[in-house]
């Protein structure tokens, strides 16, 4: 378990506040088992070493439904309005990407990206931030995939319940909305710093 400052706080315990539809919601980002509708398996375990070096985290269950988040995103009709004219859409670009790594990872290290140390993952994450990996297709948009993956990861990763216990956030505060609103009040729901 990660340090926290709120290490008996669990953000399920308020669901009874929740009303039906919000708390099936929040249910189900918790749920292991699921089924990938675009990804490949291999593409799974490829994004599932990358999200969790930027998570910083590599818990099963969260970085689980950030894959999740992301095969939704790539295989659903979300409008894509900051994808710039030499960016492929999201589908593509994450297919396209994740082949081109892992080649270069074949050729480089005789190791595809998943059987990688974590030190060398992690270069490689920094030089796809920068553009600066080698790939076979010198024109792929590599700070495009990894702005990509960078946001569907951060915004995934702390839509989770787990993680919304450590960092002490009382989730949907619909129906009971908040009463106490001054800066250092807390309504008795949220959760209360330990020590």
């Amino acid at each position: 378990m990660k340090k926290t400052k709120y290490p008996n706080y669990d953000v399920l315990g308020e669901q009874t506040a929740w009303d039906d539809t919000t708390r099936s919601i929040v249910l189900s980002r918790t749920e292991a088992a699921f089924s990938y509708s675009y990804l490949t398996l291999v593409e799974v375990e490829m994004l599932r070493a990358l999200c969790s070096m930027l998570a910083g985290d590599n818990r099963a269950n969260v970085i689980q439904f950030v894959l999740q988040h992301i095969d939704r995103t790539v295989n659903g009709p979300t409008p894509e309005s900051e994808r710039g004219t030499a960016v492929p859409h999201a589908s593509e670009l994450v297919r396209t990407g994740l082949k081109l790594i892992d080649q270069w990872c074949l050729t480089t290290f005789s190791r595809p990206l998943i059987d990688l140390t974590e030190m060398e993952q992690h270069t490689i994450v920094s030089d796809l931030s920068e553009g600066k990996l080698p790939l076979a297709d010198p024109a792929f948009p590599q700070k495009a995939l990894f702005r990509r993956l960078l946001s569907w990861t951060v915004e995934s990763y702390y839509s989770h319940p787990t993680v919304w216990s450590e960092i002490g956030y009382g989730g949907p505060a619909y129906p009971r909305g908040y009463v106490r609103t001054q800066i250092g009040q807390l309504d008795p729901w949220e959760a209360k710093p330990e020590p």
